[in-house]
């Protein structure tokens, strides 16, 4: 009989830290003192603590595979970024020797089409630096957000993941790269 009484107790437990864990994840940032302080006020602090620690890292897994699955398409936009720059360096090496060795009128005619295309790839490039732009917050919050888990600042970091989940993913989701959808946290 004591035996059930203990589990019945221990589910009830489990069941309540479930509960605050919710809404601590789900509850206005001013209004979360009165939930710490009834985990603080039971007898079962040690217990909340180590289901906190496993939502962390789960928390953290999951951030993981998110910006590693995205790591490689940020990295293969800078590499292919980094060879247009340089096609279109040479073509300006190009264009500048041709229309300083041919005067005539074809000659002139080719430089121009050279200069059109040097100018599109210009605009390739200047577009994907913007779009990079876009996505290097993300980046700097992951980082921020290790950072807080590192040192265990788990309410920081708990604000570090809403603030990345609500205002810096959205931002990102329509780059190919992130292929449309987002890996719920």
């Amino acid at each position: 009989e004591e035996a059930a009484w203990m589990s019945s107790e221990t589910v009830e437990t489990a069941a309540e830290h479930e509960r605050i864990l919710r809404e601590i994840e789900s509850t206005d940032t001013n209004c979360i003192g009165p939930t710490l302080r009834s985990v603080y006020d039971g007898q079962e602090h040690g217990l909340f603590m180590d289901k906190l620690d496993v939502r962390i890292r789960n928390h953290d897994r999951e951030i993981e595979k998110m910006c590693n699955h995205h790591f490689q398409g940020f990295v293969d936009s800078i590499t292919e970024l980094l060879k247009v720059r340089g096609e279109a360096l040479k073509l300006k090496v190009r264009s500048k020797r041709t229309s300083l060795h041919r005067r005539t009128g074809r000659g002139l005619m080719n430089s121009m089409e050279e200069l059109q295309r040097c100018r599109v790839q210009q605009r390739n490039i200047a577009t994907t630096i913007d779009k990079l732009t876009h996505c290097l917050p993300v980046l700097e919050m992951y980082s921020r957000l290790q950072e807080q888990m590192r040192a265990k600042r788990y309410y920081p970091a708990l604000c570090t993941l809403e603030q990345l989940e609500q205002t810096c993913l959205p931002r990102v989701e329509q780059y190919r790269f992130c292929g449309g959808s987002l890996v719920s946290l």
